[in-house]
């Protein structure tokens, strides 16, 4: 059975930068297109990020182009989400997922597995 272990949240201030990582196991990682989704209170879910197998391939949503960054490294099983220049906006439980889809896909129901989430506040 796949798990995906988030950790890397916490408590930063407006601007500053925070690396976010997905530990994957129970399964063939490079099979699988990776995911970062938040959820901030109150709100829906939302995608972040996706990367594909081979990390050739990217997609950022709108609100985070140009300040995250999503990464794998496939001999570690493992996905990143560096993120650079923090908003308050930015506050949610970031939750790693993956995906058997092509594609780059970007809505919750494409991807089978997901983590717990780690919490990321960012303060003013």
């Amino acid at each position: 059975q796949v798990q995906l272990i988030e950790s890397g949240g916490g408590l930063v201030q407006t601007g500053d930068s925070l690396r976010l990582s997905c530990v994957f196991s129970g399964g063939t990682f490079s099979h699988y297109f990776m995911g970062w989704f938040r959820q901030a209170p109150g709100k829906e879910r939302t995608f972040v990020a996706v990367i594909s197998w081979g990390a050739d391939s990217t997609a950022l949503a709108d609100p985070v182009k140009g300040r995250f960054t999503i990464s794998r490294d496939n001999a570690k099983k493992s996905v990143y989400l560096e993120m650079s220049n923090l908003k308050p906006e930015d506050s949610a439980i970031y939750y790693c997922a993956a995906s058997p889809k092509v594609g780059l896909p970007r809505t919750e129901s494409q991807y089978t597995y997901w983590g717990q989430g780690t919490r990321v506040t960012v303060s003013s």
